[in-house]
């Protein structure tokens, strides 16, 4: 029935194993107007993807690969015609929608394919079939729901928040544990990859160094698309994704690289391409060089409005730099630093952001960004320090963002973030110089997959220069779960035991409740 939720923590096991299985000849055939590929190795390596959820509509994505490791991944630089098909039940005898989609070497064998005509509020299987008659190859069967019709009132959605996994740092058993929440839905926001590499006890190792050109990093996207947690994570929910620093290069702003680089933007046209051919985005996303439109906003029914933001492409450079250095540092406040014009989402992005806060209905309004907005003092006593890469750094647009969450009747803002590696939960203020102002929203920044934070001790001893913060945990890896109902959402901050573990186990680091039209988290 639309609406129900299949049983996915045996499907997610079954899936991949399914597929194999099917690899020589026992999947459905199809008819293929192209020359039939011959695969030497299973072609599809790095598992399937969706995203982008609509009422009618969803997207759907795979990547042919069967040396994910190797440039090109172990294709010749042919095209391949691929048909995918979405149906109602997971042995495919319903199947509702199918067509076909040309796999190109430009764009590393990637399909995006936008599927349409569906039921609103249900789930359905997908999966991707390669060539035709006794030698064709399926994909894993993937996953994924339609969002509620507008204006339909779901009773409950459960939302995954994750980011920062430097695979190096650490296995994915994050992943592992988030599938069996069996979310609805799955935002990531930001840091995807790691460009770096670690010099020092790696857990794993990245298979190339630092990345830099369009074929380093498809390698390293590859990489990480290996993993078989995260395809799970990816075959059983619809994502909608942001990208932060690493998918690039360690706090670019912009057009400048932390070491000034005179040819970055090669390296960001570079580094978008390779994102977007990797992501389950919407065609209309493809990069032009190093622009591309990743803002986006999507509806869940009257329940829940995402609106995704871009906090790296267009802010403006970071205040107070080193002499010679771009990047971040810890800085007072410079006249650089308080100038009003200076801006972290850029001004086209910021109008529409506001516009779309104003002219939403839904219940609750997700902000999906990639850092920490809520104040951060990082002096202990007297005077301010501030991290000029976070929202911190950037004041002027941190009060007009706020501002305008306050101003625009938006209904139950909620501010979801990553990227510092600790669990925070904060009273967004209307003013956050005055402890005793409204709070206009309620902020939950997630823990990182793998990626370490600073000593626990550090934050404890800035908790009191900033007041609003509820909650600051830097000692554990994990996500964010939250379960939206029409009259509250409970956020729970789930931690892992060890990423150096494959077999970490699971825990709730604390429980908040937010309740309808009373902004600020309170314990569970």
């Amino acid at each position: 029935m639309p609406g129900d939720r299949p049983g996915r923590r045996a499907f997610g096991r079954d899936a991949l194993a399914l597929a194999l299985a099917a690899f020589g000849g026992r999947a459905a055939a199809q008819p293929a107007s192209a020359p039939l590929p011959r695969f030497d190795a299973y072609p599809f390596a790095l598992g399937v993807a969706s995203g982008s959820p609509r009422a009618h509509g969803v997207v759907l994505w795979t990547r042919l690969a069967t040396d994910p490791a190797a440039d090109g991944g172990g294709l010749a630089p042919d095209p391949v015609e691929l048909h995918w098909q979405i149906a109602a039940d997971e042995r495919f005898a319903r199947v509702v929608r199918s067509g076909s989609a040309l796999a190109l070497a430009e764009r590393a064998h990637s399909v995006h394919v936008e599927a349409d005509g569906l039921e609103p509020g249900r789930w359905y299987w997908y999966r991707f079939i390669a060539g035709g008659g006794p030698g064709a190859v399926a994909s894993p069967v993937g996953l994924t729901r339609t969002a509620p019709a507008p204006g339909e009132m779901p009773g409950r959605v459960r939302v995954c928040v994750a980011s920062c996994q430097h695979y190096e740092r650490g296995f994915f058993a994050a992943w592992r544990h988030l599938v069996d929440e069996e979310p609805d839905l799955v935002l990531h926001l930001g840091d995807y990859i790691y460009e770096s590499n670690l010099q020092h006890e790696p857990v794993r190792r990245h298979w190339n160094p630092e990345p830099t050109t369009l074929s380093a990093y498809r390698m390293r996207h590859a990489q990480y698309r290996t993993d078989p947690d995260l395809q799970r994570a990816h075959a059983l929910a619809p994502w909608l994704v942001t990208w932060d620093d690493h998918e690039v290069d360690n706090d670019y702003a912009d057009d400048r690289a932390e070491d000034l680089a005179p040819d970055f933007l090669a390296r960001r046209a570079a580094a978008y391409r390779a994102y977007f051919e990797h992501m389950p985005l919407r065609p209309s996303a493809l990069p032009r060089g190093p622009d591309m439109r990743l803002h986006s906003r999507h509806g869940f029914g009257a329940l829940a409005e995402f609106h995704m933001l871009d906090c790296r492409q267009y802010r403006s450079h970071q205040a107070c730099a080193s002499p010679g250095r771009g990047g971040s540092r810890m800085v007072e406040p410079c006249d650089e630093f308080i100038d009003p014009r200076r801006t972290m989402l850029g001004a086209a992005q910021e109008r529409w952001l506001g516009e779309g806060l104003r002219a939403s209905r839904a219940r609750w309004n997700l902000i999906g960004q990639t850092t920490l907005l809520s104040r951060f003092d990082a002096r202990p006593g007297p005077g301010e320090v501030y991290w000029t890469d976070g929202w911190s750094g950037y004041p002027a647009a941190a009060e007009r963002l706020v501002g305008e969450l306050g101003s625009s009747g938006a209904r139950n803002p909620l501010i979801l973030g990553g990227d510092v590696h600790t669990h925070y939960v904060c009273d967004v203020k209307a003013d956050f110089s005055r402890p005793e102002s409204a709070t206009v929203a309620t902020e939950f920044c997630c823990t990182s997959i793998t990626s370490p934070s600073v000593p626990q001790s550090r934050i404890d001893a800035l908790l009191p220069e900033n007041p609003h913060v509820v909650l600051a945990d830097a000692t554990r890896r994990g996500y964010l779960r939250l379960t939206l109902e029409p009259d509250r959402c409970v956020a729970q901050l789930r931690v892992i035991s060890d990423p150096r573990d494959p077999r970490a186990t699971l825990a709730t680091r604390a429980s908040f409740v937010v309740e309808d039209g009373r902004p600020g988290a309170r314990p569970a």
